[in-house]
């Protein structure tokens, strides 16, 4: 029969099979190896852009120095990019205090805007450092000159602002006294105070700058609460507790937000603070502007729930194949603080970033070695290729067959 069929009319029509497949997808699949080869060009890529990238922080370190103000600006701005959205430990770890002194002269000689990005990148250095001795003699120099201009009423205020939100986190961060936590703290009282309603029920003659200061100093002060002792947070309760609810009548939505999410200690008088709150999650003041009433009813529902039931509003971060639960007014005020300085970059860190793990208790980064994530990656490219190849063939070879419309029953 085969004979018969060979001989015919139609002796060169061959049924589809798999062996024309196999042969078209080899013929698909031969330049896999070329293909594949670019993990390997992609590594030496990789390597190149990393060494790339030292060569611009260098410069971006060298750059705080330079007599004009505006490249120490694009510098300082650069090196904070960079420590917000990557993992720099060992490169800064080496240049510790050649860093810190440029933000010691930034933080001295400049001005505004200038003194305001120092400290972050003060912040962002001791984030990258992690507690230890590193980033303790990094603030061993740095803070007496926050507490200098924090203090200095003639100082610029967008620095004094600045100083107050750094000079909490680097002390929660490096600070290795705790008795020394508790001066920073009165250093702090000694601003936020000035904003309370007084004794007669007249409220203090301040500007908004000022009162943005004093709301600063408030949240670093409430930061600092988070590590105080037991017997440390009961004289604390007693000398404040009872005053910060006279905050939540502050003519500045910060500044009553502020107070409020520090408001979840014990407290006597529940009834009147209740009322207070729900006045506030409430809210319907047609002089106050709808975006500040929309941001402090969503704030103030939460923290009357909290007051009221004892009912923590949590709530989950994703990052990776991970999951954080913010379930308590310590891990929230913590998350806020490190995401004020991070910003976007704040899932990575607490992916990559050992210390922000460890205080989180997140336990030791769950990442790929990077080898493993070459090989796992040229694995998936080859994979996708040899389908796509594999796939293309068989089309092309069944549109081959039916195209010439061989009728089975012939054969």
């Amino acid at each position: 029969l085969f004979s018969v069929f060979a001989g015919g009319q139609q002796g060169n029509v061959q049924p589809f099979s798999d062996e024309d497949s196999s042969i078209e997808t080899l013929s698909h699949c031969s330049s896999l190896s070329e293909r594949t080869s670019a993990a390997e060009e992609a590594g030496e890529t990789e390597e190149m852009a990393q060494e790339d990238f030292q060569y611009k922080l260098k410069v971006y370190i060298d750059s705080t120095v330079d007599k004009s103000a505006k490249t120490r600006q694009g510098a300082l701005d650069g090196l904070k990019t960079a420590m917000a959205t990557k993992i720099l430990y060992e490169f800064i770890s080496e240049r510790r205090m050649t860093i810190t002194d440029s933000i010691e002269r930034c933080l001295k000689k400049g001005k505004g805007v200038e003194q305001c990005a120092a400290a972050s990148l003060a912040c962002l250095l001791c984030i990258q450092l992690g507690s230890g001795i590193e980033s303790e003699e990094v603030f061993k120099t740095l803070k007496p000159v926050f507490k200098t201009i924090l203090n200095d009423g003639a100082a610029n205020i967008q620095a004094r602002q600045a100083c107050a939100t750094s000079l909490g986190l680097c002390t929660l961060v490096a600070e290795d006294d705790i008795m020394d936590v508790f001066a920073t703290m009165e250093c702090f009282e000694s601003l936020f105070t000035h904003s309370y309603i007084r004794e007669d029920g007249s409220r203090p003659s301040v500007n908004p700058q000022t009162t943005q200061l004093h709301t600063n100093a408030l949240l670093s002060w409430a930061l600092l609460l988070t590590i105080c002792t037991g017997s440390h947070i009961r004289v604390i309760a007693q000398k404040h507790l009872a005053k910060l609810p006279r905050l939540l009548e502050n003519d500045n939505v910060n500044m009553r937000i502020a107070a409020g999410e520090t408001i979840e200690f014990d407290y006597d008088d529940w009834e009147p603070l209740c009322e207070q709150l729900n006045a506030l999650a409430t809210d319907c003041n047609k002089h106050r502007a709808k975006t500040d009433k929309r941001k402090q009813r969503s704030v103030f529902r939460d923290v009357l729930k909290a007051v009221e039931e004892g009912d923590f509003q949590s709530e989950t971060i994703r990052f990776a194949t991970e999951r954080m639960v913010i379930d308590s007014w310590v891990k929230k005020r913590t998350y806020d603080a490190f995401r004020e300085f991070v910003g976007s970059g704040m899932n990575y860190h607490l992916q990559a970033n050992e210390f922000i793990r460890d205080v989180f208790e997140l336990g030791p980064p769950m990442l790929i070695d990077s080898a493993a994530l070459k090989a796992m990656k040229s694995s998936r490219l080859e994979r996708h290729l040899y389908n796509a190849a594999a796939f293309k063939a068989r089309t092309k070879a069944r549109n081959k067959f039916r195209d010439k419309r061989v009728d089975v029953g012939e054969f």
